[in-house]
């Protein structure tokens, strides 16, 4: 990771999260506070580690730039990806409120992220309770995700969890301007969607290849193709919304 010089950071005020009607606005001084509570901005290249599961974490980082995902690993080297993290994204609560991290967090593609002092953490909740609800909510939110994500490896089929997870990607991809509407390119291989969905990589595959068959999708390259949105929902059974305008830090 590098930290990025002065010069090529943003400025609060022009945050390019800002520019996203998706995100809830500021006032003048919640601008202020979290423009002091800012440390800096770090560039990430793609496959870095950001965090490692058992540190402690100094800073808090909001995603600006790029995706990345949470994962565990487990003694014998078989990795369970949690989840995913686009721009708005908290990353480091766990470490921060907690004093260490319970799992990893890499980046998938090259990423800006904007960092946050922990020692100010307390300033936030004590001085601004709304900045304080934000974070409560992005916490809340990440809970929401993981309960989608329990019960796909719970409960869903194959075919339904891929489908859920392609449809719930490709909707958080476009309200974050991650990726525009309908193709999205996916820094994910097969493994990765398998270790996300607890499928072999054969089973991955040939499940991919069954949504591709029914005109649903198609995958090109590390690319989803969203064909017919209306029938990839329909299979993962999906109706998950998310507040808007939705707060970040």
């Amino acid at each position: 990771m590098r930290q990025r010089h002065a010069s090529e950071c943003h400025a609060c005020e022009a945050c390019p999260l800002r520019e996203n009607p998706v995100f809830r606005n500021f006032d003048d001084g919640q601008i202020a506070f979290v423009a002091q509570f800012k440390s800096g901005e770090i560039a990430v290249a793609a496959g870095e580690t950001i965090l490692s599961e058992g540190e402690t974490s100094d800073a808090l980082y909001t995603v600006l730039e790029g995706w990345g995902y949470r994962s565990k690993m487990l003694d014998d080297g078989r990795l369970q990806i949690l989840n995913f993290v686009m721009p708005g994204d908290l990353i480091g609560l766990q470490g921060a409120v907690l004093d260490e991290m319970g799992h990893s967090v890499e980046a998938s593609s090259d990423m800006v992220l904007c960092s946050f002092d922990r020692r100010q953490l307390w300033s936030l909740f004590s001085e601004h309770p709304a900045l304080a609800y934000d974070l409560t909510w992005l916490a809340s939110r990440e809970e929401r995700l993981l309960d989608e994500h329990l019960v796909s490896l719970g409960r869903r089929s194959a075919l339904e969890r891929i489908a859920h997870l392609l449809v719930l990607l490709h909707d958080r991809a476009v309200d974050t301007g991650a990726a525009p509407a309908g193709a999205m390119p996916f820094p994910f291989s097969q493994q990765q969607l398998a270790d996300t969905l607890g499928l072999s990589l054969v089973h991955t595959n040939k499940t991919l290849r069954k949504l591709t068959d029914r005109g649903v999708m198609a995958w090109r390259d590390r690319s989803f193709v969203l064909l017919d949105r209306e029938a990839l929902c329909e299979i993962a059974k999906y109706d998950y919304q998310t507040m808007k305008p939705r707060p970040f830090l």
